[in-house]
């Protein structure tokens, strides 16, 4: 798409800024239409481009979500190594780009494809790239926005709380401040959880408590099926809650 022959070529050669557009990032694939629709629960109007990374399975089509959210994306922009979106581009720089100027996105969100590669150490795992895609946000212009990995469901400790892949992504790999949200409501211990974890992120980032009426209802009026890692809506409520409530928190920047 940002190739020599493409007809979008001298537009993205020209430009430089993706003109403050917020932009959710997120770990796992499974958060894209939840976060899609915090955005569409403030802002109905909203066009939200979806950005694919090579994190995950990198043809689009593999993705299910992507099939089942068609007409409530103005469209998807594959990247890297990636491809299948409805448009291509070499980079998440020029991903980025496209989104706004080609495809007049409101809001971004940047995610990986389907699945996720963990090796249950501090830097062996796909979702390291959420602190680089804020990084690319932050060069651009735009208003990084962090979805937070939480969950009080996970049977792996590293994963409850605050998932350590947020708290390194965020914390040791994004070096330009984000904002990062968290949910209002979510269950007493786990707040407690969430809010020790994200203290030492305090320093570089801003956390932002995000209120969260009226989310459960515009999550269960997806057009998918919501399931992380197997569990559903009901089975890991923290985690979808978190990732709508960013996705509220990008409407909400709009004005």
């Amino acid at each position: 798409m940002d190739e020599e022959a493409s007809p979008h070529h001298a537009r993205l050669a020209a430009a430089e800024s993706v003109d403050g557009m917020p932009v959710v990032t997120a770990d796992l694939h499974s958060a894209l239409p939840a976060i899609l629709a915090g955005v569409h629960a403030d802002a109905p109007r909203a066009r939200v481009a979806y950005v694919l990374t090579d994190g995950g399975a990198l043809p689009a089509w593999f993705s299910r979500t992507l099939a089942g959210l068609a007409g409530h994306l103005a469209g998807t922009v594959s990247v890297g190594q990636a491809f299948g979106g409805d448009l291509e581009a070499s980079t998440l720089h020029s991903g980025l780009l496209a989104a706004r100027h080609v495809l007049d996105a409101d809001v971004t969100i940047v995610a990986q494809g389907p699945g996720n590669l963990g090796t249950g150490t501090r830097w062996g795992f796909s979702g390291v790239a959420v602190g680089e895609a804020v990084n690319a946000v932050a060069t651009l212009g735009g208003r990084p926005i962090g979805s937070v990995r939480i969950s009080a469901a996970d049977p792996r400790p590293r994963h409850r709380g605050v998932s350590h892949h947020s708290l390194t992504a965020y914390g040791r790999v994004a070096l330009a401040p984000a904002e990062l949200v968290v949910p209002d409501g979510l269950d007493p211990d786990l707040a407690t959880a969430v809010t020790a974890a994200l203290a030492p992120l305090a320093d570089r980032h801003r956390i932002v408590t995000v209120p969260t009426d009226g989310l459960d209802a515009a999550l269960r009026d997806t057009p998918v099926g919501l399931s992380t890692m197997g569990r559903g809506l009901d089975a890991d409520h923290a985690y979808f809650l978190a990732a709508a409530a960013a996705g509220r928190h990008a409407a909400r920047l709009l004005g």
